[in-house]
């Protein structure tokens, strides 16, 4: 059971905003389109779409404010379940202890975990359902 089996690319990168009108604006200055915009209790999420590139950008956490800034790289996974298990069998630094959802997020919601790299780095496997 390889976890590359479960998902199939990027989905999104994920990046906090300190102010998310100011960044929705600044990558629709570059050409991005709003793709979605959701609320998640007291946060406010938009997603900005350029091509085949997706940004997540959402307020209410702490920002970087200098290189480094990225929070995650988002896979798109195709059966979160599965990966979750693929991820756990390979001993891989699993951040969260199980599943986590967010059901306002598109038509259905999503769920998703994440796991650290090397270096630390986030790498999130999200299912929209």
């Amino acid at each position: 059971m390889a976890l590359s089996n479960y998902f199939t690319g990027i989905q999104h990168v994920g990046i906090p905003a300190a102010n998310l009108d100011e960044t929705v604006s600044f990558y629709k200055s570059l050409g991005f389109e709003e793709a979605g915009l959701f609320e998640n209790g007291s946060s406010h999420c938009a997603f900005m779409r350029f091509g085949n590139l997706t940004i997540e950008t959402w307020d209410g956490d702490p920002t970087a404010q200098k290189a480094g800034a990225i929070n995650h790289i988002s896979m798109n996974t195709t059966d979160v379940d599965k990966a979750f298990a693929a991820a756990k069998a390979q001993g891989l630094h699993l951040v969260d202890k199980e599943i986590q959802s967010i059901p306002s997020f598109w038509d259905n919601g999503i769920r998703f975990f994440n796991i650290l790299g090397p270096n630390k780095e986030t790498i999130e496997f999200c299912q929209i359902l």
